[in-house]
C-alpha cells in the first residue's frame, strides 16, 4: 500500500519554496521586515530560537501574517521547543539536525517540519520519524554534487531544501541537482538590516529563483 504524506508535511500551495531566516531579529522590527519579504513574494518566515525574544516575534508574525505566510521557528532542538512554538500559533519547525523526537512531536501537532540532515542515514531517519521534506545543512559544505547523489536514493516526492551558503548568486547549480527550495539567511537579513534593504534583497532572490525554473 502506498504511503500518503500528510498535508502538513508537504510544501503549501501558493507559497514559493523560499524560507527567509531572520536570525537575530527583534520583536519590534519583525513586522516591518516580514512586510518587506511578503511584498517581494516570500511567504515563509523562520525566526531562529537563538534570536532575541523569538517566541514574541513569532507570535507577532502569526497575528499579522499567519493567514498569508507560513511562520515559525528555526534552530529548534527539543520537543519542548516545538510545544513553545506551537503555543504561539507558529506552524513551521526547522531544525539544524536530525532528532526523531522533535520531528515526531511537530508532525503529531500538525506542524510543517523541515529537519536538517547531511547523510542518507540521517535523511531516512528523518523520514521515518514523520518528516515529508528535508533541509540539507550546511549546504555549502557539501555542494550540489552531494545533493544530486542523495536524490538518486531519496523518494521522488520528498522535497529537499538547500540551506547554508546558498542564495540568489549561486542557486542555479543547486536547482540542477534537484533542490526543491532554499532557506536563506544572511543574503536576505542580518541583524539590524532595515526593511528597505531586505525588500531589495528579497526581490533579487525571488527573481533568481523564478529564472532558474
Amino acid at each position: 500500500m502506498a504511503v500518503v504524506t500528510p498535508a502538513s508535511q508537504t510544501w503549501p500551495e501558493g507559497i514559493l519554496p523560499l524560507v527567509a531566516i531572520l536570525r537575530g531579529i527583534r520583536p519590534e522590527e519583525v513586522l516591518d521586515v516580514a512586510a518587506a519579504l511578503h511584498e517581494a513574494g516570500i511567504g515563509a518566515i523562520e525566526v531562529p530560537l537563538n534570536s532575541p525574544s523569538p517566541l514574541e516575534s513569532i507570535a507577532r508574525l502569526v497575528a499579522r501574517f499567519g493567514d498569508r505566510c507560513l511562520c515559525g521557528a528555526g534552530t529548534v532542538l527539543s520537543p519542548a521547543d516545538v510545544d513553545a512554538v506551537h503555543a504561539t500559533g507558529g506552524r513551521l519547525i526547522v531544525t539544524p539536525n536530525t532528532v526523531p523526537a522533535v520531528i515526531e512531536r511537530a508532525a503529531t501537532l500538525g506542524m510543517t517540519v523541515m529537519p536538517g540532515f547531511a547523510t542518507a542515514t540521517e535523511a531516512f531517519a528523518a523520514l521515518g520519524a514523520g518528516a515529508g521534506m528535508l533541509k540539507l545543512f550546511p549546504a555549502a559544505s557539501y555542494g550540489p554534487g552531494h545533493l544530486k547523489a542523495l536524490r538518486e536514493v531519496l523518494p521522488r516526492d520528498v522535497a529537499v531544501f538547500a540551506v547554508g551558503g546558498v542564495g540568489a548568486a549561486n542557486l542555479a547549480p543547486w536547482r540542477q541537482a534537484g533542490c526543491a527550495g532554499l532557506g536563506v539567511g544572511g543574503d536576505l537579513y542580518r541583524a539590524g538590516h532595515p526593511a528597505g534593504e531586505v525588500h531589495r534583497r528579497a526581490l533579487a532572490l525571488v527573481a533568481a529563483w523564478r529564472a532558474s525554473q
